[in-house]
This record gives C-alpha cells, sequence and structure tokens, in this order.
C-alpha cells in the first residue's frame, strides 16, 4: 500500500469526473476497508471480514466509463454472486452484495476450517477458501481428494483414492462399506474417520507456520535485493497478524511503511502500534523493522 493513500486519492479526485466519483464512493465504504488503490483509481482492493472475522479480499477493476459499465470483481470464493447493478448503484453497494454472498458460505468455509486446521493436506499452501476441494495424506504413502459441495457441505463428500494398490483398496472398499454411516450431525472429521475406519495422521503444530506467506501489502514473498534494505534485503515475511481468523503475513519493513501513513497510529520509543490493515485487530512493530 502506498504511503498517504487517502491524500493521493484525495489529488486525484480534483483532476476528473471519474476520479471525483470513486473517491467519493471510496469514503462511503470506508478508508479502513481499502488495502490497495491502482495509480489511477481503475483497480480497488477491499477488504471485508464475514461473521466468523474470516477476512477476504475483493478485487475491484473499473471502467473509464463507470459507473455506466459495471464494475469487474473478483475474490477468494469458490464462484462470484450474480452483480445486480444500475446506473445508480455505488461500491459500497457491491461490498453489500459481497457480504449477504459471504454469508452463504459459512458452513462451505467452516468444514474447510475443521479440515485444514487439523489434517495434513497437501500443497497446504494452494489450498485456498476458492477451492472447494483438498488432498489429505491418510498415512502409507496413501491420499485422498475430497470434494466438499459448496451448497451442502455437511454431507458427504465425494472420495477419491490415490497411493500404492493393495493399501488404498483396502481404504476404498473400507468406504464403500461405511458409506451409509455418514451423519450430517456429527463433526466433519469424525465422520471421515468412521468411514475409512482409521485414525488420519493430524498436523504438526511446526507444519501450521512451516510455508512462506506473501506479504500483505507489497504482495511479494521476499523483499526485493538492494543497498536500501541493508540487512534486511531478500528476507521473507517475519510479522503475522496475532487474529487467528486473520493470520496475515507482512514483511516489518512494508508494515512499518504503511503504519506510518495512518493518521490513527501511535508511537512509543521504538514501537509502532496500529491496527491490521486487514482484520483491524491492534499490532505492535518495531521501528528498527524500517528500511535504512
Amino acid at each position: 500500500m502506498e504511503v498517504n493513500q487517502q491524500a493521493r486519492c484525495r489529488e486525484l479526485a480534483k483532476s476528473s469526473s471519474f476520479y471525483s466519483t470513486v473517491y467519493s464512493e471510496i469514503e462511503e465504504v470506508g478508508w479502513d476497508h481499502l488495502v490497495r488503490a491502482g495509480g489511477d483509481l481503475s483497480f480497488l482492493i477491499f477488504r471485508v471480514l464475514d461473521k466468523k472475522g474470516r477476512v477476504h479480499v475483493m478485487e475491484i477493476q473499473l471502467d473509464k466509463a463507470y459507473p455506466r459499465v459495471p464494475p469487474m470483481v473478483s475474490a477468494d470464493v469458490p464462484y462470484i454472486f450474480n452483480l445486480k447493478w444500475s446506473m445508480n448503484s455505488r461500491l459500497k453497494n457491491l461490498v453489500q452484495q459481497f457480504e449477504k454472498h459471504l454469508e452463504k458460505l459459512q458452513g462451505f468455509w467452516s468444514t474447510l476450517d475443521e479440515i485444514d486446521r487439523s489434517l495434513q493436506i497437501v500443497d497446504s499452501k494452494q489450498a485456498s477458501r476458492a477451492i472447494p476441494s483438498r488432498q489429505i495424506h491418510v498415512g502409507n504413502d496413501c491420499f485422498i481428494i475430497l470434494f466438499i459441495d459448496i451448497n451442502d457441505p455437511r454431507s458427504l463428500p465425494e472420495c477419491r483414492f490415490m497411493g500404492l494398490g493393495n493399501t488404498v483398496n483396502s481404504l476404498r472398499k473400507t468406504w464403500k462399506r461405511n458409506v451409509d454411516k455418514w451423519e450430517r450431525d456429527k463433526a466433519f472429521l469424525e465422520n471421515l474417520e468412521c468411514l475409512l475406519n482409521t485414525q488420519l495422521p493430524r498436523l504438526a503444530d511446526e507444519e501450521t507456520n512451516n510455508h512462506l506467506d506473501e506479504c500483505g501489502i507489497c504482495y511479494a514473498q521476499y523483499l526485493p535485493i538492494g543497498d536500501e534494505l541493508g540487512p534486511r534485503t531478500g528476507s521473507a515475511t517475519d510479522y503475522t497478524c496475532e487474529n487467528n481468523s486473520c493470520s496475515k503475513a507482512f514483511h516489518s519493513v512494508c508494515l512499518v511503511d504503511w503504519l506510518r501513513s495512518i493518521t490513527t497510529t501511535r508511537q512509543s520509543f521504538n514501537v509502532l502500534f496500529g491496527n491490521c490493515p486487514y482484520c483491524s485487530e491492534p499490532i505492535a512493530v518495531k521501528i528498527n523493522a524500517t528500511k535504512n
């Protein structure tokens, strides 16, 4: 996120009706929801919290003929809602439609969370909230791929088996034999282990932090190489929001620069106190994380 982003947008608003319209509509949504704005305001990223406190990012592409031309929307969801748009529609209406769409997906994401936080997921970094399938390690070099029904996540999932012949054949037969034991009122993992008649390998604590995340501000895993960053050049993300429903990763350097652009940020000695750019939970970052 650029330094003093709100001031930059305010200056742009003076130059054309398009900029003025977009600026006023961002204000309606709230600057605290804006994660990033493109240089010409044709590209916006907003963060929205669902009822469970999960943070979602919605990317909006605006045509220069906006609002005559509806915005294009992409987000971390399995499918995009049907946008209802008219000449009188505004960005706040788009955000409201997105929030209603998130409500419909709460059960689906709760099921994914139950899986992701407990079991050994293959390529866990690629297992986003937009993907309704998970490949799970079940032991003995065998795996299952579960396909969760987006509209009925508590129902029996489609299951595919991968692995060594005899072992995977045994698992497949056990699943078919026990398939009628699936109960919608049971916990998803309890149902899964009942049908497979085995305890699935759990996610080790150290594995939860075993992969690198992109910075929520610069969108890169590593800082650029160069003298400007001194000893931090090329370093990975080193700060994570403590809100478990967010857990967004950042480079401390980027986070310090972003906090300094926010008027509500407070400083005590060498620590900046503010709020997470995504979930608004309180955060504190040492100033010595900044660029040299």
